[in-house]
């Protein structure tokens, strides 16, 4: 990278940090911002499209923020809603999976239906950062706020596994017995990780704790990939332990975590509209637009109604939540370890993938503001508006942007 493509990545990221709240206001994104300087970046400059530094700066950043959502979700936060939690995870998510599987070998005439079962997981997941108007706007109430940022934390690692099993299932000759091995290892190397990490750091002083923790979230990953075992997987197992045995003062500690990661992604952002978005002209088809269109209505939304069934919402609330289902970082890294694992195999998959996210950042960013106050404004019953969120879970809860 150039010096004058530094100069353009820092002033974008310097004149965020000046203008975000008058760009909110208009219905601008950060995620919508950075891949517009992304793409600003890529015709300006000669940008190079396999450099090894994009993949390890999206694969951290999504270490840091699978350590920070599943630090921050802990048993005290899910028994607000445990039932709508249970119905979102435990059904709707599942199967979105099945369906975005069945849609792209149906639609897209994949090669296989592990590429299939490969996109159907990768797009299951959401990012409250395309919405993220929706989690702060005092017109929405608490309740739906908390259930849509709970949600968002937690299902990008319950995915993982899933995504990983498709992309063992996909390599020529990778057995699945090892894909489950390595998840299972994942799991208890972060756990290890994670516990150790959070009883020490109880022990130690604050002046350099959230380093030191953004450092364990590191640790996790590369001690687990050192061991041939899952690395996403024990960053969530470790934000778990973590979490869990931290302390009070766990949450200042995580919040400099957030912070960090809320950086990478935006520098994540900007290398989407670089590298990504430049070959979506001569690789996308209308079967893929059609997947990306349903993916992001029918795909997640008919799941999530049926999930509600008798949880005592109203019919816009439902649509509510179904809607704000924005794709964003968890797709991309699935995408870019495609591209890692397999190669031009999975070409088609990717574009689908890529032109998904694409499409969320701007259909997200645009809605978030407008149907945030029309639904704040039509009322909401009591039940739907229920008890004030755990101190633990405030706007600093919020997937950075």
């Amino acid at each position: 990278m150039t010096v004058g493509a530094v100069v353009l990545v820092a002033l974008a990221v310097f004149a965020w940090g000046v203008l975000a709240t008058r760009l909110e206001r208009l219905n601008l994104t950060a995620p919508m911002v950075f891949v517009a300087a992304g793409v600003t970046l890529g015709l300006a400059f000669d940008v190079d499209r396999h450099t090894e530094g994009v993949a390890a700066l999206t694969e951290a950043t999504l270490v840091w923020v699978l350590f920070s959502d599943a630090s921050r979700v802990g048993p005290r936060e899910l028994r607000h809603d445990a039932g709508v939690y249970g119905r979102l995870l435990g059904l709707a998510l599942p199967v979105t999976v099945v369906a975005g599987t069945v849609l792209a070998w149906w639609l897209l005439g994949l090669p296989n239906l592990w590429l299939a079962l490969l996109v159907g997981a990768a797009l299951a997941p959401t990012d409250a950062a395309l919405g993220a108007v929706v989690i702060t706007h005092p017109a929405v109430p608490a309740r739906i706020r908390r259930i849509l940022n709970v949600e968002s934390g937690v299902n990008d690692g319950i995915v993982t596994p899933v995504v990983v099993i498709a992309l063992a299932g996909a390599a020529s000759g990778a057995p699945l017995l090892t894909a489950v091995l390595q998840l299972a290892g994942g799991a208890l190397i972060g756990v290890a990780a994670g516990s150790a990490g959070g009883k020490l750091l109880r022990t130690a002083g604050e002046s350099f704790a959230g380093p030191a923790v953004l450092a364990l979230a590191l640790l996790a990953y590369a001690g687990s990939v050192a061991a041939h075992a899952n690395g996403f997987v024990a960053a969530f197992a470790a934000g778990l332990a973590f979490g869990h045995v931290a302390g009070r003062g766990g949450p200042r500690e995580v919040f400099y975590v957030e912070q960090t990661a809320g950086l990478a992604s935006l520098l994540v952002w900007t290398a989407f509209g670089a590298i990504a978005v430049p070959l979506l002209p001569s690789r996308w088809t209308w079967a893929m637009l059609l997947y990306a269109v349903l993916s992001l209505t029918v795909i997640r939304m008919a799941p999530v109604a049926l999930s509600l069934i008798g949880a005592r919402f109203g019919r816009r609330t439902v649509l509510f939540v179904g809607w704000f289902g924005p794709r964003g970082l968890a797709s991309i890294v699935f995408a870019l370890l495609a591209v890692e694992e397999l190669g031009p195999s999975a070409d088609a998959a990717v574009a689908v993938i890529v032109l998904t996210v694409l499409i969320s950042v701007v259909a997200h960013g645009l809605s978030a503001g407008p149907l945030a106050a029309r639904y704040g404004a039509g009322g909401r019953p009591s039940a739907e508006t229920g008890p004030a969120p755990a101190a633990r879970l405030g706007p600093h809860h919020l997937k950075q942007p």
